[in-house]
C-alpha cells in the first residue's frame, strides 16, 4: 500500500493548534478490517477467559442436603433425681423430679439491677476500656446463687441494649446475671481480638465470683454467634466455668464459617450462580498481607466443649452450618471427656433465636427457648440427671457442606490488589484528564480558539461510547452485587428472600454479554489505530525512520493531533482495559 505524505515544517503544535499534515493514506476495506479485527478480538477474549479461569477457585459443596432427625419434637428439658454438685444453697430452686423447672422458677423473684465499671486491659496492646456492666440480682433469693455472664455477638453491643429480656428472665429464676459492654478497644468488625476478649470476659467472671450472693463454683456463660469464637479461649483460660449456653455456635474458623454462610445465602436469595465466583475468590484472600489474622484463627480448641453445654439453633438460621457443627461439637465434647451436651432446634427462629426479622424492633425470642435455657441451667447447677432427649426440636438441616478446604492464596491476593489498585488509579487519572480537557474546551469556546483534542477518524466518538458503556456495565455489576449483599444481610437477620430475585439474577449474564460486545468494539478501535499507524510506516519492520517520533510528537498523529487528546485517549484506554481485567478477575469471562 502506498500513501502520500506532504509534511509541513517540523514543529510541535502550540496550544489548541492542530498539526498541519496532509496525510492521505489509502483506506482499508471492510474485509481487511475484519481480518485484523477478528484475531484481535480472539486474542483479547482469550486473555480475559484465561485470567478468569486462572483466578477461579474450586469449591466442594458436597454433600448437600444434610440433616439430623431429632429424637423428639418437644424442646422441653427435664431432670430427675438430685445431684451432689453445689447442693447447699447453690441451686436456683427445688423443682419436682421428672418435671420442668421452668414454671417453678421463671418469674419467682423480682429483679434489681445496678451498674459497675471495670477496666478491661487488652493484653496485646495494653489498651484500657472502661467496660460498664449491668448486673441483675434476684430480690429476696437466699443463699449463694448461680450466675450467668453474657457474651456479645457481632457489632458493638452495650450493657443496656443487649440481652435485656433473657437476662431479666434468667435473673427472675434465681440467677445473678452480668451483661457487659462488648470489649472492643480500638478494633473493628474485622480486627476483633478474640483471645484478648476472652481475658476481658474472664475478668468479669472473677468479679462476679467475688460477689457476696454468688456461688463461685456455679458461674456459667451465655455466648452467641461471634462470641462462640471467644468461648473456646475463655474455657482454655478458665476451666472452672460451670456451664455454657451457646446460641448459633460458629464451630468452624471465620474463613470457613463465613464462606459457608455467604455461599449458601447467595443461593437462597436467588442470586445468579456466577456471583458464587466472587464468594470463592473473596474467601481465598490472604488476609495476613493486611495484618489480619482472624480469618484463620483456630477455634476448635480442646477445652471448647469440655463442660456441660446447651446448644441452640433456629430452623431459619441461615448463617451456621448446623449439621456438621453439631457433629463436631459432640465429637469434641466426647474427646474431652464431656457427655453432657444438649442440642435444641427451634422452628421459625432465626440466627439469634428471634421470631421474624431482627432488623425490626421488638422481635420476640422463640417460644419455649427462654424456659428451656432456664430449666437446663437449673438442673445443671443442681447436678441432676437429665431425662429429656439430648437432641430435640425441629429437624436440623444444612444445605451445603462447610468449605473446610478454604485457605489463603497469596498469588491471587497479590494479583487482585495490584489489579484493583491500578484500575482505580487509572480511572481517577482518566477522570482528571477529562475534567482538564473539559475546562480547556470551555476556555477555547469562550476565546474562539482551535480544537482541544482533535481526535482523528472517529476515535473520539468511539472512546466516548466505549467509556460510557464500560462504566455503565461496571455500575450495573456493582448494583447487582450490592443487591445480593443486601438480600443476604436481610435473610441473615430473619427476613424472607424476594420471590423474584430480579437484578440479582439477570445482571450477571447481562454484564457478560455487554463485556463481550465491548471487547469486540475495542478490537475495532484497535484495528483503526493499526490502520492509521500502518499508513505512517509505524507497523513496518523496521519502522520507517522517524515514524514513531513523528506520531509521538504530533507531526503525523495516529489518534489525535494534540498532546492532550493523545494523553486522554491512551490513559482512558488503559483504564477501560483494566475494567475488563477486573471483570475477568471476578469470573465474568467464564461462560
Amino acid at each position: 500500500m502506498v500513501s502520500r505524505v506532504n509534511r509541513v515544517p517540523n514543529r510541535e503544535p502550540q496550544g489548541g493548534e492542530v498539526a498541519q499534515t496532509a496525510v492521505q493514506p489509502e483506506r482499508w476495506g471492510r474485509g481487511r478490517r475484519l481480518k485484523v479485527s477478528l484475531p484481535i478480538f480472539i486474542i483479547l477474549i482469550g486473555i480475559l477467559v484465561t485470567i478468569s479461569n486462572i483466578t477461579a477457585v474450586p469449591w466442594n459443596t458436597e454433600p448437600t442436603g444434610q440433616s439430623i432427625e431429632t429424637l423428639s419434637p418437644d424442646t422441653a428439658v427435664t431432670f430427675s433425681g438430685s445431684g451432689d454438685r453445689h447442693a447447699s444453697g447453690s441451686t436456683a430452686g427445688n423443682a419436682a423430679d421428672s418435671a420442668s423447672a421452668s414454671a417453678d422458677n421463671q418469674g419467682r423473684y423480682q429483679v434489681a439491677s445496678h451498674h459497675v465499671t471495670i477496666k478491661a486491659v487488652r493484653p496485646a496492646t495494653g489498651e484500657v476500656q472502661s467496660m460498664r456492666v449491668n448486673i441483675r440480682e434476684p430480690v429476696g433469693a437466699s443463699g449463694k446463687r448461680p450466675a450467668v455472664v453474657f457474651m456479645h455477638g457481632a457489632g458493638y453491643g452495650t450493657s443496656d441494649n443487649s440481652f435485656a429480656d433473657i437476662a431479666h428472665d434468667i435473673t427472675s429464676a434465681g440467677f445473678v446475671t452480668a451483661v457487659p459492654d462488648k470489649p472492643v478497644w480500638s478494633t473493628n468488625d474485622i480486627t476483633r481480638d478474640y483471645p484478648g476478649s476472652a481475658v476481658a470476659y474472664d475478668q468479669l467472671i472473677r468479679l462476679v465470683r467475688a460477689m457476696d450472693d454468688v456461688d463461685a463454683h456455679g458461674v456459667g456463660i451465655y455466648a452467641t454467634s461471634e462470641s462462640t469464637w471467644i468461648s473456646p479461649y475463655l474455657l482454655t483460660l478458665d476451666p472452672d466455668i460451670a456451664f455454657q449456653v451457646l446460641l448459633s455456635t460458629m464451630v468452624y474458623t471465620p474463613r470457613q464459617a463465613l464462606g459457608f454462610f455467604v455461599a449458601q445465602n447467595f443461593t437462597l436469595v436467588g442470586a445468579n450462580n456466577g456471583y458464587q465466583s466472587i464468594v470463592r475468590r473473596v474467601f481465598h484472600i490472604d488476609s495476613s498481607m493486611f495484618g489480619l489474622a482472624n480469618l484463620d484463627i483456630p477455634v476448635q480448641l480442646k477445652a471448647a466443649y469440655s463442660i456441660p453445654t446447651f446448644v441452640a439453633y433456629g430452623s431459619k438460621d441461615v448463617m451456621t452450618a448446623q449439621v456438621e457443627g453439631i457433629r463436631k461439637i459432640v465429637d469434641m465434647a466426647r474427646a474431652s471427656g464431656n457427655r453432657d451436651v444438649t442440642v435444641r432446634s427451634y422452628p421459625v427462629a432465626n440466627h439469634v433465636l428471634r421470631l421474624g426479622d431482627e432488623a425490626d424492633a421488638g422481635t420476640e425470642l422463640s417460644d419455649n427457648y427462654v424456659g428451656d435455657v432456664i430449666d437446663w441451667a437449673v438442673g445443671t447447677v443442681q447436678g441432676r440427671t437429665q431425662t429429656s432427649e439430648r437432641v430435640a426440636g425441629s429437624q436440623i438441616y444444612q444445605s451445603i457442606a462447610v468449605p473446610v478446604e478454604l485457605q489463603s492464596n497469596r498469588f491471587l491476593s497479590l494479583y487482585g490488589v495490584i489489579l484493583h489498585g491500578a484500575m482505580l488509579a487509572l480511572l481517577l487519572a482518566a477522570a482528571i484528564i477529562a475534567l482538564i480537557a473539559l475546562g480547556v474546551k470551555i476556555r477555547h469556546l469562550i476565546r474562539h480558539e482551535g480544537p482541544v483534542l482533535a481526535m482523528r477518524h472517529g476515535f473520539g466518538g468511539s472512546l466516548l461510547a466505549l467509556a460510557t458503556t464500560t462504566m455503565a456495565t461496571l455500575i450495573l455489576f456493582a448494583a447487582g452485587l450490592g443487591q445480593v449483599c443486601y438480600a443476604v444481610v436481610k435473610l441473615g437477620w430473619g427476613g424472607a428472600p424476594a420471590e423474584d430475585p430480579g437484578m440479582m439474577y439477570w445482571s450477571w449474564p447481562m454484564v457478560q454479554v455487554v463485556s463481550t460486545l465491548v471487547v469486540w468494539a475495542w478490537s475495532r478501535v484497535l484495528t483503526g489505530v493499526i490502520e492509521e499507524a500502518s499508513a505512517r510506516g509505524i507497523t513496518r519492520l523496521p519502522p520507517r525512520k522517524g515514524a514513531i517520533r513523528d506520531a509521538f510528537t504530533g507531526r503525523e498523529p495516529v489518534v489525535a493531533s494534540t498532546r492532550l487528546g493523545r494523553v486522554l485517549f491512551w490513559v482512558t484506554t488503559l483504564a477501560l482495559m483494566h475494567v475488563l481485567l477486573f471483570f475477568a478477575f471476578w469470573g465474568l469471562f467464564i461462560y
